[in-house]
């Protein structure tokens, strides 16, 4: 295995060092809240859209979604091609929210609810951050150390945790520093170093493996196992289950999460808003060919003999491993450093938007109700230490999902968010389309099905914990996260329709703006002006490329 030498070091410490430029300059520029959360709404469109597509594709896509490529084939492509949901994101949500000059999402459901719902989605949110985002991304930042460093510290393990303490340590710094205008500046930076990087290691390693027919051709001999759609007898990833969940879980990210919208409510104004969401879906369909099909090319050299695959015991392959081995085994000097580069500013890219989205989270919805009044200043310095404790609390959790991600540390992250995506996508759609939702269904909407999704990821971390776990428990855990989630959200809907229709209905002038029957004619009229010919233009562009991909890859195996 070839190891990073002193040129590739060198390559790493002088793009870091311009990460550190861009840092301070952004620190100067933090003097309110609107500075430090919203990087003083002064963001173009270019800006959010690679933003959008740097904070989504992190170490956990890079790490995760190239070993999910060489396990489970194509599986997870489906939730790579949700770029057709950032047209929903750009052309519906983004003029109810950016009007609305919200820094939250769980502000905005204030305005459409009550306070109840905005606490409710603002813990939940937070709890979310936890579970998935911050515990995944500095996981798989950690399993890159372990694969590129793994004598350094004296171990394997030991590159693990220096390799996860580091990263955390690294980007709190420069988060708290430089706040989302230091996130939103350095990401549009890495995003094109993630796509340079990704894209050699793909075109390198198709040349090793005999170019893209000798690909095909092996995976056709596992087609069961690779393809796109599997039958409802597969186990891990149905066709019925995808078509229901996969949706749903698109909408949740892409449309309500405060981790994504923060970037949009950062433009300066409604047209690059929904252009820079229009830019990052196009970014978002090539996640496909530069992410996930290194894992298929990693899987196909391992099959060859061409490059070895740590293991994780019973001859399987440990594919959350596959793609920083490419690095070390199949770049030249000098590129390798690039692509390492590439992985880190992944792991710190997706972190940095992860802390901001915490702080802003904790500071706006949850702080400044409990002690209103504070000044500027100590907000700022409340929303630092709330990053610090959601860190503390993602390493902890570690460990427990160290245990449940044995189908992948992709799989896991879609699994989590399947729970926790559906009555939070069933209260935002309802609100919007529907006036005649009230806050008592949202309120215990949001309850109840954040219960019934925390409940189903506690038993299988209790589960995956206790080897001799047995009975009820284990086939609550076992039923698919796909299944569940459907489920999940159709408990939703129920809820929060029949608790709206026999509680009082919503005052008409509270709900004025906020749902699309309310929107006043200026306001309709202010939404059609902020869209032009090239809106459509890279509408239809999009819409090809993801019909384009879904066509030829449901049936490249056949």
């Amino acid at each position: 295995m070839s190891t990073l030498t002193g040129f590739d070091w060198t390559i790493v410490a002088v793009y870091f060092a311009g990460l550190v430029g861009i840092v301070y300059w952004s620190s100067q520029r933090q003097k309110t809240t609107s500075d430090y959360f919203l990087a003083g709404r002064h963001a173009a469109w270019f800006v959010v859209g690679a933003s959008l597509f740097a904070s989504n594709i992190g170490s956990e896509h890079i790490v995760g979604l190239a070993g999910n490529g060489a396990t489970s084939g194509m599986a997870m492509a489906h939730w790579e091609l949700h770029a057709w949901v950032m047209i929903v994101l750009a052309w519906v949500f983004v003029p109810f929210y950016y009007k609305s000059g919200v820094f939250t999402m769980p502000e905005f459901l204030e305005r459409r609810f009550d306070a109840r719902t905005r606490w409710v989605l603002s813990i939940v949110s937070l709890i979310a951050y936890v579970f998935t985002k911050v515990s995944v991304t500095v996981y798989a930042g950690a399993l890159v150390f372990k694969t590129l460093l793994p004598d350094t510290f004296g171990s394997p393990d030991n590159a693990f945790w220096v390799g996860a303490f580091t990263t955390v340590v690294l980007t709190g710094i420069y988060t708290v520093m430089g706040g989302l205008r230091a996130v939103l500046y350095t990401e549009v930076a890495q995003a094109f170093i993630l796509l340079i990087g990704s894209v050699f290691i793909t075109y390198i390693g198709l040349s090793q493996l005999g170019g893209w027919g000798e690909l095909q051709a092996l995976c056709k001999e596992n087609a069961e196992s690779f393809a796109l759609w599997r039958p409802l007898s597969d186990p891990d990833f149905p066709w019925l289950g995808i078509l229901i969940a996969s949706p749903v879980i698109g909408v949740w990210y892409w449309c309500t999460d405060q981790y994504i919208i923060q970037r949009t409510l950062a433009s300066k104004s409604l047209k690059d808003a929904r252009r820079g969401a229009l830019f990052g879906g196009l970014l978002k369909v090539w996640p496909v060919m530069i992410f996930l099909v290194p894992g298929l090319i990693g899987w196909a050299l391992h099959q060859k003999g061409l490059m070895v695959i740590p293991s994780k015991g019973e001859g399987q392959i440990d594919g959350d491993q596959v793609f920083a081995t490419m690095v070390t085994n199949l770049l030249p000097v000098g590129m390798r450093g690039l692509v390492v580069a590439g992985l880190l500013s992944a792991l710190m890219s997706s972190l940095a938007s992860l802390f901001n989205s915490c702080a802003t989270l904790f500071t706006i919805d949850i702080y400044e109700k409990i002690r209103p009044g504070m000044s500027e200043k100590h907000l700022v310095r409340v929303g630092r230490l709330a990053t610090v404790v959601v860190v503390v609390c993602g390493i902890v959790w570690i460990p427990i999902m160290h245990n449940m991600a044995g189908g992948g540390l992709y799989k896991y992250l879609q699994s989590v968010q399947g729970y926790l995506a559906p009555p939070i996508t069933a209260v935002f759609l309802l609100g919007l389309f529907w006036k005649r939702c009230t806050k008592v269904g949202a309120f215990w909407g949001l309850i109840i099905g954040f219960v019934l999704g925390m409940g189903k990821m506690v038993i299988e971390a209790v589960v995956a914990s206790d080897a001799a776990a047995s009975g009820v428990l284990v086939q609550i855990a076992e039923i698919n996260f796909l299944y569940y989630s459907g489920v999940l959200l159709v408990i939703s809907l129920v809820l929060v329709v029949a608790l709206s229709l026999v509680s009082e209905k919503p005052d008409p002038a509270s709900i004025q703006g906020l749902t699309r029957s309310t929107l006043s004619e200026a306001d309709k009229r202010e939404i059609r002006e902020s869209w032009d010919k090239w809106d459509i233009v890279m509408t239809t562009v999009l819409l090809v490329l993801v019909v384009g991909m879904y066509t030829y890859f449901s049936f490249w195996l056949s």
